[in-house]
């Protein structure tokens, strides 16, 4: 099975493929992990079209049917109940009149994990203390010599400089 997200121009980005359940005509997909941002860009309403084939070693995967939905309709299997659509394959459903659906792929469970991010963690209270280390033994190089990480240019900064401005201009706003 594959799930895309249809972007706002109407194009569809593949957001995860689940692996391959041989020889079932029921198959049970392993649980997996999608982030929000990726399955809907943050926007539940979000259309996502889902497409299910059926594996073939040749290569030539046979189309089964596809369904959409959003994510705020798959949000349904949070409350321990199981949310299901029906797989329709257009060309069956146009030629053969008494034609149903060709399986119903059934979500049994939905959990949102909460990941903080850094701006989550500052506003939160939290402070970084900035240390810094620097490894001056022999091994990197005599200081003297223009190829070492610890030569002292008379008119520029060495690399280990670079990095430590770098990082402590951005951590000094963060640390009292």
């Amino acid at each position: 099975m594959e799930i895309f997200r249809v972007n706002d121009d109407a194009t569809q980005q593949l957001v995860h493929r689940t692996e391959v359940v041989m020889n079932n005509l029921n198959p049970a997909w392993k649980t997996f992990k999608v982030s929000v941002n990726s399955l809907c860009s943050g926007d539940q309403d979000r259309r996502l079209k889902c497409i299910v084939w059926d594996w073939d070693s040749n290569g030539k995967h046979d189309f089964i049917g596809e369904f959409s939905s959003t994510f705020k309709e798959m949000r349904g299997a949070m409350e321990g109940r199981q949310v299901q659509w029906e797989c329709i394959n257009p060309k069956y459903k146009a030629k053969k009149k008494n034609y149903k659906n060709s399986g119903i792929v059934i979500l049994n469970q939905c959990k949102i994990h909460k990941m903080h991010s850094f701006l989550d963690y500052i506003m939160g209270g939290c402070q970084i203390q900035f240390t810094v280390a620097i490894d001056f033994t022999a091994s990197n190089g005599d200081p003297r010599n223009s190829c070492s990480l610890h030569y002292i240019h008379p008119y520029q900064p060495n690399e280990y400089l670079k990095a430590l401005v770098a990082v402590g201009e951005i951590c000094q706003d963060y640390d009292r």
